[in-house]
């Protein structure tokens, strides 16, 4: 017998197990409310459950019941991962639920925390997207779904939006994007990768991405702002894959590791691809890039011994590599938030992800920021106070953590 049969309007089971099974609804209106804002603005909750098997009238109970015990019972002062974790404790049965529904337990975990980190951050003012608190911390890590076979990539073309592409279980390219309220399913953009993807943005409602396809050669994709274009083959013969920067509308850089594991970059000029142009260094990952002014691009790798690497562009030469230290499992990813910033994210030791900031004058130290990555992380800033880093996590989907507002 399955509990979700003893719902009634006025009230919801909240406790289990020789204690009050039932809790006068006193913040019935608040609950709704909340529940109305997952319905227009998180959707893909709904669907998850759905592609597991579970009718929206189950799905609508344990939301309300979830979004309840938050409202009435958690500490909302706790993260969404140590509320869950109580949720569980207290409510044992719920997992017996879903195990007579047949429905895998980490699809339940992932969409009970979010909608868990959904709730906290609509109680707390986020408006749906949780934000860090005073003196702007890390956000907790969010789980959000896909199966990716590769790193992440991410670019952003205005204020307050995300565009994220993987390699996907049948090696295309798939796309996920926040549009400022929520974020939307992942649709396939197809392709045959054999590669992470790479993507950077010029301008608004532009997007271009690039990967290595089947013959090891650079392919090119873009959105034009109504509509994605065919892939066009770039050449080459890359060992990695790529990365991209932009310096000035219209104008792209693309950074491969290629043979002799030398960094390589392929540029658009405005009007024509130029050559290949071979820049030297030794290799041991894909490229990482940035540009936070129309004559200075970042290039940074993991070097022969795990470190990381530099190498940067200052509007007339290119400068010599630079070994900035760290013990890094996996490729860098960079961003930038102001002239003259950088953020540079790494898989470190256990699989946490690290960082280390150029804050205009020196290199910090390197910080560890936690979390438990699969692969090499993705980042991207869209305003002076953001930052957001994506990466693969333990059950191989997408992972989410930000900073600032």
């Amino acid at each position: 017998m399955f509990y979700y049969q003893y719902y009634f309007p006025q009230f919801v089971p909240v406790q289990y197990y020789g204690q009050p099974l039932y809790q006068d609804m006193r913040q019935q209106q608040s609950v709704q409310e909340i529940l109305q804002t997952i319905r227009t603005q998180h959707s893909d909750l709904y669907d998850q459950f759905e592609d597991a098997g579970v009718n929206r009238q189950i799905t609508e109970y344990v939301f309300f019941f979830v979004v309840n015990y938050v409202v009435n019972q958690a500490d909302t002062n706790q993260n969404a991962n140590q509320i869950y974790n109580q949720f569980q404790r207290q409510v044992p049965w719920f997992n017996l639920l879903f195990n007579q529904l047949n429905v895998p337990q980490n699809t339940v975990d992932r969409v009970l925390r979010r909608l868990i980190q959904i709730t906290l951050g609509i109680l707390t003012g986020g408006g749906g997207q949780p934000q860090p608190g005073p003196g702007q911390v890390w956000a907790n890590w969010e789980d959000l779904g896909g199966v990716l076979t590769s790193a992440p990539t991410v670019s952003s073309w205005q204020a307050n939006r995300l565009d994220v592409f993987g390699r996907g279980t049948d090696n295309a390219l798939y796309h996920k994007w926040w549009d400022g309220s929520r974020w939307h399913d992942w649709e396939n953009l197809g392709g045959v990768l054999t590669s992470p993807p790479g993507a950077v943005s010029w301008g608004p409602n532009r997007i271009d991405v690039f990967v290595r396809g089947t013959d090891n050669a650079l392919y090119h994709k873009w959105w034009d702002g109504t509509r994605w274009n065919d892939w066009e083959s770039l050449g080459g013969v890359l060992t990695s894959g790529p990365a991209a920067s932009s310096r000035r509308s219209n104008q792209l850089d693309v950074f491969v590791r290629g043979t002799g594991n030398r960094l390589y970059k392929r540029t658009w000029n405005g009007s024509r691809w130029e050559e290949w142009e071979d820049l030297g260094g030794n290799l041991n990952s894909e490229p990482a890039a940035v540009s936070w002014g129309p004559n200075r691009i970042d290039v940074f790798a993991r070097g022969q011994n795990n470190q990381l690497i530099h190498k940067w562009w200052n509007g007339s030469r290119w400068s010599n590599w630079e070994n900035l230290g760290g013990a890094l499992t996996s490729a860098p990813t960079v961003s930038s938030r102001r002239n003259n910033q950088l953020d540079v994210f790494v898989r470190g030791t256990g699989n946490r992800l690290f960082k280390r900031t150029w804050n205009g004058s020196r290199w910090e130290n390197w910080e560890n920021l936690g979390g438990s990555l699969t692969s090499a992380p993705a980042a991207v800033s869209w305003g002076p106070n953001r930052i957001d880093v994506f990466a693969r996590g333990q059950n191989q989907s997408l992972i989410h953590t930000w900073w600032g507002r």
